[in-house]
């Protein structure tokens, strides 16, 4: 007992007697228009700058001291891998191929990061083909991020990262034999840049280029080019099939990604999609044989005018989602031969309280995907007698994801998700109507879960509006207990919080929390006029629309500011950083991970040319304000008592920049006169990125740093260190 109480003393010298470092400000000021603004930490965006990163190492140790000083921090950490103890093995990245071989990225429970594997049928022997353990450079640790097999399953495209950069390498596997083929290719990142495309004879395959894969470089991100990968060919030579510099009759961006594709419903034709940061995009086809061309004649196919969603091939015929003109999307009919997004023929029109999001085809027909509010998923089946009827789903579902073969086959696969239910995997038989599980995951039932419940509900925001809020909570809600309260939120690129196995969120709740995921405007819950609702000038809504979720659950009684926390991640750093900006009074605690923080230099970032499309440009006099008002920097005032604030971020971070949450850090540290009551941490990982492709280990620790800090915050009493233990 007397080592305890003598650990304990100490963990509370060290959670409040560090000095924490400080950087000298060295401000620059910026005239936009007829606005003048300083930047008072504009030197923290030399990143590579030796005091600059002194300071964040400063910081990061002191960040690391105090977080692992919280008592019960590695109960969390012990508990996470307990739960996934339970599961023998977890499978990801499935791919079955037309010959139904599955190929898949396993990890056994002792094991730190996934193997690739492959079977022969679902029932078939498990063979090892490969691990990220081999690829071993200059000491480093590789994960596998990407996997992309040929049509026949003979070959396999496997793509490493090292230290979360995401931006990695890419080898190939001969699968009969087992062996890695002599061939690196460099400067891909296949998990974001449209992936691998195999051609045909299974000998060669498409992929984006990245020239330069240094994310501190003002070059990286620009210039991307889809090229054609021959097997057998030098990988340092590059065949160019689309980009800015090849084909400027098509007036490219330098901040585009080309991305070509060769659809497996019809491998004859190539289609070049300009992709991006942007909901829609202009697209261009041509004929697979002008492959073998110097110069590929790219032929429009449709505009982003044309609110392009989602579509498949059948035959000479594409069939689509569009959400033009409409609220909640319409799928429709046009002919390769001859498109016509202009007049096409309507097939399905848009549903009343339902958004149409995804269409599938196999050769019986197409299969369509739809939710509401983002929460509750619904599937339907559209034949060729031009019927639509529902499928009942064998459980409900708050997400609905279809895997196909091709229109060949009649093989399908739906996974129903859900907040507080593990994945359930099924094959579809639509003869019989009748779903068979396939799970390639055990379904594992914990014990401690069995009374966590979700509410889905509503909340009247500012304006009027409904903004959905999913409420997840252990046993029952109580108006007059006051618990910790942890509320999420994202709302940016129509992107939504779609109903998964939250099992953090569950283990948050059986601590006695309750969790709040709100789907504010800015997100794709309620479609593209959805997204418009949080876009550039309408901003703000995704800031607001947060604020209110967190007053419904005050004013319901189910808890108060001093019991609650809030957390975003990526441009989820602007709801969060905008609310304690404009309502620090609301919340007691701040977690803003790799957060977009400080929008009008996001400019200055390599990404920073992409995000324009959904943020806005400081060249333009009106986009500059919204990109003002919705900088939390900026926001950050002198003598504001702000919440406790953890800041996370990684130093290779290829999305958003360190400095952003750097200089946000040093801003709040400088002008909180109440710092020493309410804690501001930087914690910035040097060998990671944007939170992505992490190994099993560094997600326990990264996870249990926020739910302690939450909670010790929120005044749980288990989080709490001893201030006067007497020996």
């Amino acid at each position: 007992m007397k080592y305890i109480i003598t650990f304990l003393i100490f963990c509370y010298q060290i959670l409040f007697s560090q000095t924490q470092p400080i950087i000298k400000s060295i401000p620059s000021t910026d005239q936009y228009f007829e606005t003048k603004v300083i930047d008072e930490y504009r030197n923290i965006e030399n990143v590579k700058d030796s005091s600059v990163i002194d300071w964040m190492k400063e910081q990061n140790s002191y960040a690391n001291s105090v977080l692992q000083s919280i008592p019960n921090r590695q109960y969390l950490i012990d508990k996470l891998g307990e739960m996934d103890s339970k599961n023998e093995y977890s499978i990801s990245y499935l791919q079955v191929t037309n010959n139904d071989k599955y190929f898949y990225l396993k990890r056994q429970v002792k094991e730190n990061t996934p193997k690739l594997y492959v079977r022969n049928g679902f029932n078939g022997k498990e063979e090892l083909l490969f691990t990220s353990a081999e690829y071993k450079r200059n000491n480093k640790e590789y994960v596998i991020n990407y996997i992309k097999p040929n049509y026949d399953g003979s070959k396999i495209v496997v793509a490493l990262t090292e230290g979360g950069k995401e931006v990695g390498e890419m080898i190939i596997i001969d699968v009969e034999k087992k062996i890695r083929l002599p061939y690196t290719i460099t400067h891909c990142w296949p998990s974001d840049g449209g992936g691998v495309s195999w051609l045909p004879n299974n000998n060669g395959f498409i992929y984006l280029h990245y020239p330069i894969v240094d994310n501190k470089s003002n070059l990286f991100l620009k210039n991307m080019t889809a090229v054609l990968y021959k097997i057998g060919d030098d990988p340092e030579e590059i065949y160019p099939i689309l980009s800015k510099k090849e084909y400027p009759e098509l007036n490219l961006k330098e901040e585009d990604f080309p991305i070509v594709s060769i659809n497996r419903n019809n491998p004859n034709y190539l289609i070049g999609k300009i992709g991006g940061a942007a909901n829609f995009s202009d697209t261009y086809y041509s004929d697979f044989s002008e492959l073998n061309n110097k110069h590929i004649n790219w032929k429009p196919l449709y505009k982003k005018e044309d609110k392009v969603v989602d579509y498949v091939l059948v035959k000479d015929e594409l069939y689509y989602v569009s959400a033009k003109g409409v609220k909640n999307n319409f799928v429709a009919r046009t002919s390769l031969k001859k498109p016509n997004f202009l007049q096409p023929e309507i097939i399905i029109d848009e549903k009343k309280d339902e958004v149409i999001g995804s269409v599938y085809s196999t050769k019986d027909g197409l299969f369509i995907t739809t939710t509401k509010n983002g929460v509750e998923s619904k599937l339907y089946f559209y034949n060729s007698q031009k019927k639509l009827q529902e499928i009942t789903l064998p459980i409900s579902a708050g997400n609905v994801t279809l895997t196909t073969k091709s229109n060949n086959f009649s093989d399908i696969w739906i996974t129903c998700s859900g907040w507080n239910s593990p994945d359930r995997r099924y094959k579809y038989n639509i003869s019989e109507n009748k779903f068979i599980p396939e799970n390639t995951n055990p379904i594992i039932d914990f014990p401690e879960f069995k009374d966590v419940k979700v509410l889905e509900t509503t909340v009247k925001s500012y304006d009027g509006k409904d903004i959905p809020l999913s409420v997840i909570y252990n046993k029952e809600l109580n108006p007059k207990e006051k618990l910790p309260l942890l509320v999420l939120g994202y709302g940016a690129y129509s992107n939504s919080y779609s109903p998964f196995y939250a099992r953090i969120a569950l283990l948050w709740a059986i601590k006695g929390g309750i969790v709040a995921y709100t789907h504010v405007r800015g997100g794709g819950e309620k479609g593209e006029d959805w997204h418009l609702g949080g876009f550039k000038k309408t901003k703000p809504n995704s800031w607001k629309d947060f604020i209110s979720c967190i007053e419904y659950m005050h004013k319901k009684g189910y808890s108060n500011p001093s019991k609650t926390a809030i957390w975003g991640i990526s441009a989820g750093g602007i709801v969060v950083g905008r609310t304690m900006t404009e309502r620090p009074d609301l919340i007691k605690a701040v977690i803003a991970a790799a957060g977009t923080l400080n929008t009008i230099r996001g400019e200055a970032s390599p990404n920073g040319a992409n995000s324009v499309k959904e943020f806005g440009t400081v060249k333009d006099k009106d986009e500059f304000e919204y990109l003002y008002e919705m900088d939390s920097y900026q926001h950050i005032k002198k003598g504001v008592k702000y919440p406790a604030t953890l800041i996370t971020t990684g130093y290779n971070d290829p999305r958003v920049p360190v400095w952003m949450s750097g200089k946000f850090a040093a801003k709040l540290l400088a002008d909180n006169d109440n710092a020493s009551k309410n804690p501001i941490l930087l914690k910035v990982d040097f060998d990671g990125g944007h939170g992505r492709d992490n190994t099993k280990k560094k997600s326990y620790e990264d996870t249990a740093d926020i739910f302690a800090f939450a909670f010790w915050q929120l005044g749980h009493p288990d989080y709490q260190p001893k201030e006067n233990t007497k020996k």
